[in-house]
Parts: C-alpha cells; sequence; structure tokens
C-alpha cells in the first residue's frame, strides 16, 4: 500500500520557468525593435504580412461597408436633389466667368512666352479612396487604397478640393499610408498669400500646424492663407494650406507664435488626390564642337588666345 502515496508525475513544471521566458521573449522583442529602427531591415518581412492582410482587413470591412453606404444612399437622396438646384444657380452665375477662362489662359500663355517666363507645372494625380486611419493615437495618418499596382511612391503629396491634406510616407503592395499636415513629425514650406513672407509651418498633433521661425514684428494676422511656396519640390506653390487663427507675440521672444487651422479636410474620411510632381530631367546642355586641324571634332570651348610678348 505505500506506492499508493506517490505523488502524479509533474506534467507542469518541466522547462524554464515562466519569468525566465518572460525576460527571454522582451530581450527578442527589443532587439527585433532596435534592427528594425536602426536599418530598415524588416521592411519586406511588413509588405508580405500587408499583402496577406490586406484581403482580410477588405473582408473584414465589407459589412460596416454595406451598412455605410447604405444610410448614405438613403441620407444623400434629398442632399442630392438640393445640391443640384444650388449647381444650376451656381452654374449660370458663373457662366460669364467660364466663357472667358479659356480666353484668358491663352492670353496669359501668351503674355509668359512674351516676357520669356517659366509656366507654371501642371498638377496631375489619381483620386484615391480613404480606407481607415492608422492604428497608433499619437499620430495623423489615414491609409488610402492605392499603393504599388497603380504606381503611388513615397513622397508624393494628397489634396482634396479645399487643399493639402498630407503626404505619403509608406507605400505597400494595394495600399499606401498618408502623413497628414496636423502630424507632428510634417512640416510644409509656406507663403502668406497676402505678403507673400515665406516660411515652414509644423503639425503639432493636434489638428492644428504652426507657422514658426517669423519674427515677432513681422506683418501676419488672424485671417491670413497659408498657401505652399514650392521651394521644396514636392508641393506644387499656390495650395491651400491653412488659415492663422491665433498670434502670440511676447517682446521677450525673437519669433512669435503663429497658430493655424488647416483649410482641407484632413480629419474626414473621403476621398483625396494623390498628385505626381515627377519632372523629367531636364535635357543636357549641348557642347559647342570645332573642327581641328587634321578633320577630327574636338569639343570644347575656344581657346584663349596668348598675349603676344613685349619686345624690348
Amino acid at each position: 500500500m505505500a506506492g499508493l502515496d506517490h505523488a502524479p508525475p509533474p506534467f507542469f513544471k518541466q522547462g524554464p520557468a515562466p519569468l525566465v521566458l518572460l525576460i527571454f521573449y522582451i530581450l527578442i522583442s527589443l532587439a527585433t525593435f532596435v534592427v528594425d529602427l536602426r536599418f530598415r531591415s524588416l521592411d519586406l518581412l511588413r509588405q508580405s504580412f500587408a499583402l496577406v492582410v490586406d484581403p482580410v482587413q477588405r473582408v473584414a470591412q465589407t459589412p460596416g461597408s454595406l451598412v455605410d453606404y447604405a444610410r448614405n444612399y438613403l441620407e444623400g437622396m434629398q442632399l442630392l436633389q438640393r445640391e443640384n438646384e444650388e449647381l444650376r444657380h451656381a452654374k449660370l452665375n458663373t457662366a460669364p466667368n467660364l466663357l472667358r477662362l479659356e480666353q484668358l489662359e491663352a492670353e496669359n500663355g501668351r503674355l509668359r512666352k512674351l516676357l520669356v517666363v517659366k509656366e507654371r507645372e501642371k498638377a496631375k494625380g489619381q483620386v484615391a479612396q480613404i480606407l481607415y486611419t492608422a492604428r497608433d493615437p499619437f499620430s495623423r495618418k489615414v491609409i488610402v487604397d492605392k499603393g504599388q499596382q497603380f504606381g503611388i511612391v513615397a513622397g508624393q503629396p494628397a489634396i482634396d478640393e479645399a487643399g493639402v491634406v498630407g503626404q505619403v510616407t509608406r507605400v505597400f503592395p494595394f495600399s499606401a499610408e498618408v502623413t497628414l499636415i496636423t502630424d507632428k513629425d510634417q512640416a510644409v514650406p509656406v507663403q502668406i498669400a497676402r505678403t507673400g513672407q515665406r516660411s515652414v509651418v509644423f503639425g503639432l498633433g493636434n489638428g492644428q500646424l504652426e507657422l514658426r521661425y517669423m519674427p515677432a514684428n513681422a506683418d501676419v494676422q488672424v485671417g491670413d492663407m497659408l498657401v505652399t511656396s514650392g521651394l521644396d519640390s514636392i508641393y506644387l506653390q499656390g495650395f491651400p494650406v491653412a488659415r492663422v487663427v491665433n498670434i502670440e507675440r511676447d517682446s521677450a521672444y525673437s519669433f512669435a507664435r503663429i497658430f493655424g487651422a488647416p483649410i482641407a479636410g484632413v480629419e474626414n474620411f473621403g476621398e483625396v488626390m494623390i498628385l505626381d510632381v515627377r519632372q523629367p530631367l531636364p535635357p543636357a546642355p549641348a557642347v559647342t564642337r570645332r573642327s581641328g586641324s587634321d578633320g577630327s571634332d574636338k569639343a570644347g570651348l575656344r581657346p584663349k588666345k596668348k598675349r603676344a610678348a613685349k619686345g624690348h
């Protein structure tokens, strides 16, 4: 009967202790985080996961999209009728200006050619649908339904019907990440439309923008519109960015604190246009060639004449 007093084998006490496993997994996570942050070595793996997870995300969003579509359809019927009436009146009011627009553009082109002024670059792009916002609560980013299969690349600006929305910062095979101008890591070169003074506007992460590096006595007023200056070769010149809503001037500081509100609907779900500002390289300058005494062509400038030596 003594054999009945033996305890069962410890099935659940084999292997390392839970605390040791926890420390081991934490160290692996930290090492992976540091390697990815320093060397960006996991971008290919991240894109592969995005390629696999993207269909699952779309299927999971289908029921909610159908409900939203039905609600928007029912609510939009009356809105469309009212907007159609407003558009008819607006069309009649703007008809005289539209009839002259083509003539004015042609005249502007002739005057620029006459004054040897470079014509402004045309804005081209493609419309993308905003799918959802990024999971990080400390950033202002959205995900759109256009990616590498549509030729989207990192760095392209995004706008809506009112102004600048943000910039493409990461591209996946079937989607892309757009960082909004209100993000704390985003900066846009701008100029004040009223005075033409240039500066840089930064996102604050709370839905507002700050115009920095402006002297305390700068000619800035509440209500001034800020537009892109085009100096960064990313945003074309003249797109509305923000409107000044508050100015704090202190004689103890060299710069004023100027806050603005974005003009575009950066926090609204809808559509954006991703602009393509990639310009072709300028043609190489022509090289003058001259014929040598032996009949061969020689490139380069004409050699300087030697100064004759003065006789004694």
